[in-house]
């Protein structure tokens, strides 16, 4: 009797053990994650856009109703300057879409009678990272980051949805970037990337599902012979 309980209390001692392990070792690896969350959260440093001017390498969609032949996306020169149909180079940099458009009617109105105009600024930006498709997207300021990656073909199996990076020129500019950010409150140039971060190796292979399941397994069999003995 005094061996049986001996051989209990010291089965129930070596799983307590295991569990006290891997509570450990998870309250480390917590805190290591949550430590990487906040360096990757950190509120939006450096360079930022003030205004909503074109800068060279970006897009000028023109769309003028009833003129299919005008309209379409005409990139900005080195100089600032884009080639339209017609009225041809137009300095554009330093121009607000709406003062552009009031411009371009001016100058339409030689050929056309009334012109209705739209002008939207495109920014072409890098998708990279965990993305089925990474390459240059133009950006429309009414898209979310959503449909950015959705034109990258998707945030593939290994990506974090929430780890979206902002960076120009090497440097990082987070801003707590999740799929629901809109384009148009992030300062995007052409040139910038878009980010998607990995998971984390634990989180790709599922080790601690592994490492659960197999502690509890553990357990189980200790207490079952732990009783029956």
């Amino acid at each position: 009797m005094v061996e049986r309980c001996e051989v209990t209390r010291g089965s129930i001692s070596f799983a307590g053990l295991v569990l006290l392990l891997l509570i450990t070792q998870f309250g480390f690896v917590s805190r290591a994650s949550a430590m990487s969350a906040a360096q990757g959260d950190r509120p939006l440093v450096g360079d930022t856009i003030s205004d909503d001017s074109l800068r060279p390498g970006d897009l000028v969609r023109l769309v003028i109703w009833r003129e299919p032949d005008l309209s379409g996306e005409f990139p900005v020169a080195a100089d600032g300057v884009v080639i339209l149909p017609k009225i041809g180079p137009q300095r554009v940099v330093g121009r607000s879409e709406s003062e552009l458009r009031d411009h371009l009617i001016e100058e339409y109105r030689r050929y056309l009678r009334n012109p209705s105009i739209e002008v939207t600024f495109l920014r072409r930006i890098n998708v990279l990272g965990s993305v089925r498709n990474p390459g240059l997207i133009p950006v429309d300021p009414t898209m979310v980051v959503a449909d950015l990656l959705a034109l990258a073909g998707g945030v593939s199996p290994d990506g974090r949805q929430d780890g979206i990076e902002l960076i120009r020129a090497g440097e990082v500019l987070t801003a707590n970037i999740s799929e629901r950010t809109r384009v148009a409150d992030l300062p995007l140039r052409s040139g910038d990337q878009l980010y998607v971060r990995e998971k984390s190796w634990f989180s790709r292979h599922n080790i601690g599902g592994v490492i659960v399941s197999a502690a509890l397994s553990l357990v189980t069999v200790l207490v079952t012979v732990a009783v029956t003995n």
